[in-house]
């Protein structure tokens, strides 16, 4: 059977995260049911990252093996035509090796996450930022988010549910920049613990808005306690935009 690699970009708002669950919809889900039509029978579609509900991706990859062979822009067509009404696209697709896979092949993952930093409340991109209304110092939150970077215990910003074996974890980059009203997070590693991201997000609001500093931000990180870690952002300006391989 021919595996297939492909790039999907989606609007998490509406799913219940990636991963496929019993009682509500998920773009896992979604990707299945549109694989079914196309392929005659069920086929498991395995992603680089199982995002959270509400989390959006422009860049996530995930692999399914089909029973024939497919020209990748055929494919792409066929899926995306069996994906309406959901938000979720099928951006570009290419025949992989056998043994290619998204998640456990995959060398790096890049997460970017937005805000918006004005008094008025989006219009065109609610649901898809997350809004603060009061002024941040982006160089600050900056500087102190290079505490993070390195190998580390990252207790402190990881979900009482995660599932992974070990809270060590080495975050390549974590940058900080403003763009007019708007201030982008940039994070990148191998791997993330669950709800890694927006943990840190949360924490370094604080320290734009003033009640944290860097070693505020250093502290949590070193008493390796939950209850340590600032309010978790929400989902909405969180995005899964590149996987390495």
């Amino acid at each position: 059977m021919p595996r297939y690699k492909l790039e999907i970009e989606y609007d998490g708002r509406g799913f219940a995260g990636w991963q496929s669950q019993a009682q509500e919809l998920t773009i896992q889900d979604a990707m299945e049911e549109a694989v079914l039509r196309i392929n005659g029978e069920p086929a498991t579609v395995q992603a680089a990252g199982r995002t959270d509900a509400g989390v959006h991706a422009t860049g996530q990859v995930a692999h399914v093996d089909l029973v024939k062979d497919w020209e990748p822009f055929v494919l792409c067509n066929a899926l995306n035509a069996n994906l309406r009404p959901h938000r979720v696209a099928v951006v570009a697709a290419e025949l992989a090796a056998a043994d290619f896979h998204a998640r456990f092949s995959a060398v790096k993952r890049h997460y970017l996450f937005r805000i918006l930093n004005r008094r008025a409340p989006p219009a065109l991109d609610k649901g898809q930022v997350w809004h603060v209304p009061v002024k941040l110092d982006a160089e600050a939150m900056h500087e102190a988010a290079q505490v993070l970077v390195g190998n580390h215990d990252f207790t402190t910003f990881r979900a009482a549910q995660c599932q992974a074996q070990s809270p060590i974890k080495t975050l390549d980059r974590l940058d900080v920049m403003r763009f007019g009203e708007f201030i982008e997070i940039h994070a990148e590693a191998r791997s993330f613990l669950h709800n890694q991201v927006r943990s840190m997000v949360g924490s370094l609001k604080l320290v734009g808005d003033g009640r944290w500093n860097r070693r505020d931000l250093k502290r949590a990180l070193d008493m390796k306690d939950r209850a340590e870690c600032g309010p978790v952002a929400p989902p909405d300006g969180l995005y899964l935009i590149k996987v390495s391989y």
